[in-house]
């Protein structure tokens, strides 16, 4: 498999890194997280003039039809700068969801004001017990003429204080734990009924707890099948899953690159500490899991991509998550404890890194729901 990228792909990977190393330093992330909203207006605007928001979308919605491989050298860059703008729910999941399953007339209302970064999308799905499974969902929706009526709750969405659109899964069948009967929705953050509790996440990113109480939707806000959405979801959750492999590639080689420039210039015992051959050792275990995470994430990509069929996909994704879970805890632990306590201190992005990566191994699914997943598959 040719993991190399395309004149494009490096193209737009370098411009990428420029802006994050000009723009978004480590200081200039710090004040954004400080900021009241924790997000900044005009990183988002950035990320539309240069079309990140709509690569992966259709031309039709003035997108660039890309895919998950086009958005792996986004995803680096995103991870090593530990950018916390909501690009994985908006574009990875959010857009997507539409992009696949909604009408023409709500594709044309929502997706255009995606790619030009003038609105914001969430996925809400979990809920509290459902332990990453997609097909577990309380939430009720209940026809009415030509309006839906959703009762119920959500639980961590991902970016939903910053979100102007909501895409809730509700469902419309009898059986709470069952594949069938579910369906996707539409619904305005300022919706009568929809009640929003954000909080911050501990990686710092912004997310919220929705408690939805007679909240009232269109039926053309319907995404996909009614009663027929959880292929959909499950399709946009690996291709979210995909990305956030590609982030935690970033993030490890950041922090690699810290640690291995401090093995280099702290001092113990009148030479520097990487001299020792014990944690030279410790660095190159590190190196490695992050380059077999890397292969890992680029065949996730590229599977999600083209993948011949569902199965092919779900495998190559929990495949990768496996992995890249277990890489995340090795790499974050190894990085922080060669440190030494310093590691831990909010001054240094090694911390900020270390929290990220562990949420990264927990997000869509932890090791041992991928394993259990690959093991059904098989």
């Amino acid at each position: 498999m040719d993991f190399e990228y395309t004149q494009e792909q490096r193209i737009l990977a370098d411009a990428v890194a420029r802006f994050a190393q000009r723009d978004y330093g480590f200081e200039a992330r710090r004040r954004i997280l400080e900021s009241e909203s924790g997000c900044s207006d005009e990183v988002w605007r950035t990320f539309a003039d240069m079309g990140l928001l709509g690569l992966s979308l259709p031309s039709a919605w003035g997108g660039f039809d890309g895919g998950a491989v086009d958005l792996f050298a986004v995803m680096e860059t995103i991870g090593e700068a530990l950018v916390i703008e909501p690009f994985v729910p908006t574009v990875g999941l959010g857009a997507r969801l539409l992009a696949r399953g909604a009408s023409p007339d709500l594709c044309g209302r929502v997706l255009p004001a995606v790619v030009e970064g003038r609105c914001k999308l969430a996925f809400a799905h979990a809920e509290r017990g459902a332990r990453y499974d997609l097909a577990q969902v309380a939430t009720r929706a209940q026809r009415n003429e030509d309006r839906w009526r959703l009762d119920g709750s959500k639980c961590v969405v991902l970016g939903a204080p910053l979100a102007d659109y909501l895409l809730v899964s509700a469902r419309t069948g009898s059986d709470t734990c069952a594949a069938d009967g579910i369906s996707v929705f539409l619904v305005d953050r300022d919706a009568p009924g929809l009640g929003i509790k954000p909080y911050r996440t501990v990686d710092a990113q912004r997310a919220a707890d929705l408690e939805l109480e007679g909240v009232m939707v269109d039926a053309g806000s319907i995404v996909g099948p009614t009663g027929g959405a959880h292929a959909l979801i499950e399709e946009a959750v690996d291709f979210a899953t995909a990305l956030v492999c590609a982030e935690a590639v970033g993030a490890m080689r950041h922090a690699n690159a810290a640690t291995l420039e401090y093995l280099k210039t702290r001092r113990q015992f009148g030479v520097p500490i990487g001299s020792f051959q014990a944690l030279q050792h410790r660095m190159v275990d590190m190196v490695i899991s992050v380059e077999q995470s890397r292969s890992m994430a680029c065949l996730a990509c590229a599977q999600v991509d083209g993948a011949v069929d569902a199965s092919a996909r779900a495998r190559a994704v929990s495949a990768a998550k496996v992995k890249i879970a277990d890489a995340c805890r090795h790499v974050s632990q190894e990085a922080v404890q060669l440190h030494g306590g310093m590691g831990m201190t909010e001054e240094l992005k090694v911390s900020h890194t270390f929290r990220r990566l562990t949420m990264i191994a927990q997000q869509f699914g932890d090791a041992d729901h991928h394993l259990d997943r690959l093991a059904r598959l098989d």
